[in-house]
């Protein structure tokens, strides 16, 4: 057996150049480069390595650890998991900043590969610079946190180790069924303590993501179950999107005339305009989707894991005979909901499952009401796009007795805009081979509902973990993966502030991203949960303290445009459509990344649609508001499925 001598690190690097993945036949690199933030934990070691072995990996130099991540998530998400990045950090504290990026990727079961650096496995220099010791157990470090957000976990303690390691982390990222963070721990002594390694450890090796079969009695079982239905419903979650399988969904819906409702990672699988699509279904849905999905005696469930969002906490399925049938790669997705399992890969379950039906001339009994239920909500999407405050009439889509809030922005801005509205106009003005990526706050409802994405492809939403500071790395990764097409981060002023590093990061690289801020001063969707359950705002308004001690003053007003403009990114400051229309136009011209500082009325976003969301209310109150959210819940959970 051929050896060559190499340290550990310089392996680590060499391995990942020669790794490939086939899905379709089609066979391509897996892991496109490195994300890292150099420190003494990892500079010496893995970045020796990567000068000296990286040939085709791309390396990118990171402006936050969590940041970075996201960016790797966000590419891996838009490449359909089909190729990866890795991240790297140093020991401690860029260790521990990656921890929540793991937990989003791993939520949201998207491949991102993280080698943080650590603490001496030698323990003969410890307590090291950055090291926690733990008088209890002196093997833990703060990588040992990762254990919990990963699939898959591994330390290097000898440098022989890294081969089972990186060959079980190569089997989970390639796994499409339980993919998700993967963090290989490694020691900064062992990165550069050298082995003699088998030549054949480095050949190129290639990973095939198949296509997992549908069972023929799992088949029959679905096929005798529909044919007891009138009126199913499928949703398109995510799975349709990775298994790359809209065209078999889509044609399963016209063949059998059933319409279907989007997940938030389902969404822009097909596009908005197609005569069965409900759009969003669950607490971010609309009135069409929610409203077949309460009648519906069938739910066809494709590649989704049915969140909370998604069956409004169980409870938007209230016809007393429902049923479900789940098509997902993961059997632990497909037990849910005690429903009749297809464990297979999207397009296999659809295909084998409609050429069964097919022979029994099955059709759904729905007659006008899809087009009715279409129709409806089209004409609520106008009134949303032309919601304005100087409007006649106007009202917050969000129910508050007390709008003062509205008043006072309107007084300390300057801006009549309403989010919807914004919406609309962005969605009006931008090209439809855009993508949009988004997160947390009130926007991924408003997309959710309001967005209509015109092609596949352009609607990336991170909403499994809902993490604030996704959207801007995440632009820079979409972009990264997309090339071409324009990407614009739709960010509130919250996210932004909790996370916008990578912005510099395009602008170093040269990699364009359009930054759409929408300033409502303020976490406005807590602050909406918050009033909805009988509470007063509390720590969600950006105001000033005033004299008595409540953060009731006026709003900051922060200049986000100039934040911008000092990190060298072209920006806009707007208050009326006019502004926004122009910034949207100039802003596609410019080969520099954009922000859109966009000032949004407070209470102008969507809610409601025959949705509901369980949350921890307090039983008992000294507030009458509050005891009737208590007894709203009690009544809704009556309702709410068991299982």
């Amino acid at each position: 057996m051929k050896t060559v001598r190499l340290t550990m690190a310089q392996a680590l690097v060499r391995f990942l150049e020669n790794q490939y993945v086939v899905f379709d036949e089609q066979e391509k690199k897996f892991v496109k480069g490195i994300f890292m933030l150099p420190g003494h934990g990892n500079v010496v070691g893995l970045g020796q390595a990567i000068e000296q072995e990286a040939k085709t990996l791309t390396v990118y130099q990171g402006k936050n650890e969590q940041g970075m991540v996201h960016a790797a998530m966000a590419f891996a998400k838009q490449k359909l998991r089909k190729q990866i990045f890795a991240c790297t950090s140093s020991v401690g504290p860029g260790s521990a900043n990656m921890i929540t990026a793991a937990a989003t990727a791993t939520a949201n079961n998207i491949p991102v590969l993280l080698l943080p650096g650590d603490v001496f496995a030698t323990r003969q220099p410890d307590p090291v610079l950055q090291q926690i010791e733990q008088t209890n157990e002196l093997s833990i470090s703060t990588n040992d946190a990762f254990k919990a957000v990963c699939r898959y976990w591994d330390r290097i303690v000898r440098p022989e180790q890294l081969m089972s390691a990186m060959i079980n982390a190569m089997r989970v990222l390639t796994d499409p069924a339980d993919t998700g963070a993967v963090c290989i721990a490694i020691p900064q002594d062992v990165q550069g303590e050298a082995y003699d390694y088998p030549e054949s450890f480095f050949a190129k090796r290639v990973h095939r993501i198949e296509r997992r079969p549908a069972a023929d009695y799992a088949v029959e079982e679905a096929v005798n179950l529909i044919l007891k239905k009138k009126k199913p419903l499928l949703i398109c979650g995510g799975g349709v999107r990775y298994s790359e399988a809209a065209k078999s969904f889509a044609a399963f819906a016209e063949m059998f005339n059933i319409p279907f409702a989007e997940t938030q990672a389902g969404k822009s699988a097909i596009e908005f305009e197609h005569a069965l699509n409900l759009g969003g279904i669950g607490v971010t849905g609309n009135s069409a989707a929610n409203e077949m999905a309460k009648n519906a005696d069938l739910i066809i469930g494709v590649g989704t894991r049915y969140t909370d969002f998604t069956t409004s906490s169980k409870w938007l399925f209230q016809n007393e005979n429902v049923d479900f049938i789940n098509i997902n790669v993961s059997e632990f997705q497909a037990y849910k909901l005690n429903a009749v399992k297809v464990i297979a890969d999207a397009k296999e379950g659809l295909e084998a499952i409609s050429a069964a039906l097919k022979n029994k001339n099955y059709i759904s009994a729905y007659t006008n009401e899809i087009k009715i239920a279409k129709d409806e909500w089209q004409k609520e999407l106008v009134r949303l796009s032309q919601t304005n405050y100087k409007n006649k009439g106007y009202r917050p889509e969000i129910a508050d007795d007390n709008v003062s809030a509205v008043k006072q922005y309107y007084k300390d801005m300057g801006s009549c805009l309403t989010q919807t509205r914004v919406l609309s106009i962005i969605n009006q003005n931008i090209a439809k081979d855009a993508v949009v990526v988004g997160s947390a706050g009130s926007l991924p409802g408003d997309m959710q509902r309001v967005w209509c994405a015109h092609e596949p492809e352009t609607y990336n939403m991170e909403y499994g973990y809902s993490c604030m500071g996704y959207e801007i790395a995440g632009s820079l990764g979409v972009k990264l993966a997309a090339g071409e097409c324009e990407v614009y981060a739709m960010v509130g002023d919250g996210s932004f502030l909790m996370l916008h590093s990578e912005l510099v990061t395009s602008l170093q690289e040269g990699i364009k991203i359009n930054v759409l801020l929408f300033d409502n001063e303020g976490f406005g969707c807590i602050n909406n949960l918050q009033v909805s359950q009988g509470n007063k705002t509390l720590a969600t308004e950006f105001r000033f303290r005033t004299k008595s001690g409540e953060l009731d003053g006026r709003f900051m007003n922060i200049d986000y445009a100039k934040c911008a403009e000092g990190y060298g990114a072209k920006s806009y400051r707007v208050t009326t459509e006019e502004e926004l229309i122009a910034a949207l136009k100039d802003a596609e011209k410019q080969s520099v990344s954009t922000l859109i500082d966009i000032k949004v009325l407070p209470k102008t976003m969507t809610s409601g649609y025959g949705s509901w969301w369980r949350v921890g209310v307090a039983e008992s109150s000294n507030k009458d508001k509050v005891k009737d959210a208590y007894a709203e819940l009690k009544e809704h959970i009556k309702k709410a499925m068991k299982y």
